[in-house]
């Protein structure tokens, strides 16, 4: 079996590879869920459902969000009604949305939530949520905070970050769930997702950390010297006062990290750091870097069995 670490695009994008070389029960993701947002009486989980859609064969793979072929009536009839929404939702991904959000309001978990999403979409994957409390990544623009989807979406990223919140009502904490999908796991991968939004919140639960520095950890750096490969991964390291590069990505996970992948084209060197093609524009692409990430991973198992 082989655990991810994910948000929404870049570690999606290499799953994708992985498929051709695991079947989908093998293969287990634990999501970020800062970026989850209530709005019109239904439950946003983004990154959770682009994982989803990925394993249920129904993602847009152009946008790397929503179902593929889907339409927005309902968003657009509410824009003119005057109801406007933080967030455009296709018509299958709101029903998905509206299902959750009843689930949750029920009493069920996340966890529960995405289990039963899961098995109703025949998604055969194990897809995890880091935790089952909320938490909720909020920008700091001129005095003004935002929901991480306000700033992303209905900003398109271009307002100033004066300050990067974390929002819980107390300290989240990995589900049993997710620390046994972590001990059981051959290895450990984390893609190429933001460092800052997507992958820190998942290590800020508590047992995360400590469960990967048990592991075999292979991480993918999201840079190409200071250009993020996709999304705001480098205003928002800057705002940590970090620079946007592997180098810092690598820093933020070192503790536990056993290999370390950049980019061919990375002009930043970093001391063993393993240089692969990790510009996914294609699926030929990811599944060339699958490859060459599971036979690291084969190597490791190789050794530790001698």
């Amino acid at each position: 079996m082989i655990t991810f670490l994910s948000g929404g695009t870049g570690t999606p994008k290499l799953m994708r590879g992985f498929r051709a070389l695991y079947e989908d029960h093998e293969m287990t993701v634990i999501v970020n869920t800062a970026e989850d947002m209530w709005f019109s009486g239904s439950h946003l989980s983004p990154d959770i459902d682009t994982v989803m859609y990925l394993f249920a064969d129904l993602l847009d793979t152009e946008r790397w969000w929503g179902i593929e072929g889907d339409t927005t009536t309902t968003s657009a009839f509410l824009e003119k009604i005057g109801y406007p929404e933080p967030v455009t939702l296709g018509d299958k991904d709101r029903a998905v949305n509206i299902a959750r959000a009843e689930m949750l309001r029920a009493g069920m978990t996340l966890t529960e939530a995405t289990k039963h999403l899961s098995t109703h979409l025949r998604c055969d994957a194990t897809i995890l949520p880091m935790c089952d409390s909320e938490v909720t990544t909020c920008i700091k623009s001129d005095g003004t905070e935002l929901h991480f989807q306000e700033y992303w979406v209905g900003h398109r990223g271009a307002v100033p970050i004066d300050e990067i919140i974390r929002r819980c009502s107390e300290q989240p904490v990995a589900t049993q769930q997710v620390l046994q999908a972590i001990h059981n796991a051959d290895a450990i991968i984390i893609g190429p997702s933001n460092p800052v939004t997507s992958i820190s919140p998942i290590l800020e639960c508590e047992g995360i950390r400590d469960a990967l520095r048990d592991q075999f950890v292979v991480v993918i750096s999201p840079f190409i010297g200071d250009a993020p490969i996709s999304g705001p991964a480098a205003e928002l390291m800057m705002a940590w006062d970090m620079a946007p590069n592997g180098q810092a990505t690598y820093d933020l996970y070192r503790d536990f990290t056993d290999v370390f992948v950049q980019d061919i084209r990375d002009p930043v060197s970093i001391d063993g750091a393993v240089r692969l093609d990790t510009l996914m524009t294609d699926i030929e692409v990811a599944e060339h870097l699958a490859e060459a990430i599971q036979q690291i991973i084969d190597t490791e198992t190789d050794r530790r069995r001698a």
